[in-house]
């Protein structure tokens, strides 16, 4: 599957400086070391529906990883997957009446759209469930060689208890393992399963729905083992980090670090996992059941700046909860004027430091309103009470349009 293009980095005459990381593992600040190419896979889209700013937030934020591992000298391996077969897509695809393969392609597509208009950076590897269906049958079929799957009629179950470090990604007890699972994806009732947790690595073949030959049978693959197979493949084992929304941490990062570690016991599947908060709308996260989503493409086809959508996202820390507001857009619409008014005169406060500041807050837990902070206090002293004050850093606007652009992914 291909991704989007990618745009041009500005090369920055510094060095930002090691990158470091909340690991939700073990609840504490981890500074990432990359032995030589730094590896990141971060979850993709069900593409049933189009990008809406929460899906943007988290991308945004691993974005900001990909640039500031690259700014601090790594070369960047970056996958990221799309469910492009799973229940809520043909669910989607039942209701609207529209073939699954071309919702998937057709949502797909706005997504390629929306990624390109925020400049995030592409992924190395894009790839869909269903072109890596060989590569979770491969997997599955290891587990097997481990002891770890039975079957239930024609479904394939993996033993969550096969992994003796499972629930030590999340940290949840299983009282509220079992309270969350049900409400995101999980089937904890299912009759003849050894235990509630334990999840479907092969759904056997259901009239109506697509299904491909395998050695278990026709069918398809599970979510997790679809994430841990194309990982694994494309990153190799204890990778530097699993990114995604933290919506995902139980079942799935949990799940998907369960197959690996069986797989290939003694090898953790990733070395630092980093989760993006929730972003709310009218009170509540943003989500297809609730009917609150505030759509990317949207406000693109209003004439919206996405810098601004962009700015709006950046202004809050990733790992923060959040509500999205229309306030909040056009207070970014209004700074973004201020910002290319100070730009545009050339020369303005000293600017080193305002460099030095935006790549130490990027790598410092990604803090991007840090970041923003300093620009705005560069803008601040340039424009000054008059609009011409403190202009004595006669490159100043150059090395600020390019850390903007190099480290924030802000072309103005």
């Amino acid at each position: 599957m291909r991704a989007w293009p990618s745009p041009e980095i500005p090369t920055l005459p510094v060095a930002g400086p090691p990158v470091s990381l909340h690991d939700t593992a073990s609840g504490g600040r981890v500074t990432t070391r990359p032995d030589g190419v730094a590896r990141l896979y971060v979850c993709g889209i069900t593409p049933y529906d189009a990008t809406h700013l929460g899906h943007a937030a988290t991308y945004l934020a691993f974005d900001l990883l990909n640039r500031a591992w690259r700014h601090a000298g790594h070369d960047v391996t970056y996958v990221q997957n799309v469910t492009d077969v799973d229940d809520p897509l043909l669910e989607r695809a039942t209701k609207v009446k529209v073939d699954w393969v071309e919702l998937a392609e057709r949502e797909t597509e706005l997504f390629r759209q929306d990624m390109t208009a925020l400049r995030v950076l592409p992924p190395a590897h894009y790839v869909g469930a269903v072109e890596s269906i060989p590569l979770a049958v491969e997997l599955i079929e290891r587990l097997q060689a481990a002891g770890a799957v039975y079957r239930v009629e024609n479904d394939l179950y993996m033993s969550v208890t096969a992994d003796p470090a499972f629930g030590a990604e999340s940290g949840l007890d299983r009282e509220e393992m079992l309270r969350i699972f049900p409400e995101r994806g999980g089937d904890p009732d299912t009759p003849g399963k050894k235990d509630p947790l334990d999840c479907v690595l092969w759904r056997g073949e259901r009239e109506g729905e697509p299904s491909w030959p395998s050695p278990f049978g026709p069918g398809r693959p599970g979510w997790h083992i679809e994430c841990a197979a194309i990982a694994m493949h494309h990153l190799g084992g204890a990778f530097d980090v699993q990114g995604g929304g933290s919506d995902l941490v139980f079942p799935h990062h949990e799940m998907c670090a369960g197959h690996a570690q069986v797989a290939v016991p003694g090898t953790p599947f990733a070395q630092v996992y980093a989760h993006a908060g929730m972003v709310a709308y009218d009170g509540e996260k943003m989500s297809k059941s609730r009917g609150n989503l505030v759509f990317v493409s949207a406000l693109r086809n209003s004439d919206v700046d996405p810098m601004a959508i962009r700015l709006a996202l950046l202004r809050h820390h990733y790992r923060s909860d959040w509500e999205w507001t229309d306030a909040e857009l056009w207070d970014a619409v209004d700074a973004l004027a201020d910002w290319r008014r100070a730009l545009a005169l050339g020369a303005g406060a000293p600017a080193a430091p305002v460099v030095a500041e935006v790549l130490a807050a990027v790598a410092d837990d990604l803090d991007a309103p840090r970041a923003v902070a300093a620009i705005e206090g560069w803008v601040r002293a340039t424009l000054g009470t008059d609009g011409l004050a403190d202009t004595t850093d006669p490159d100043a606007a150059l090395a600020v349009h390019a850390v903007l652009d190099a480290a924030l992914g802000l072309a103005l």
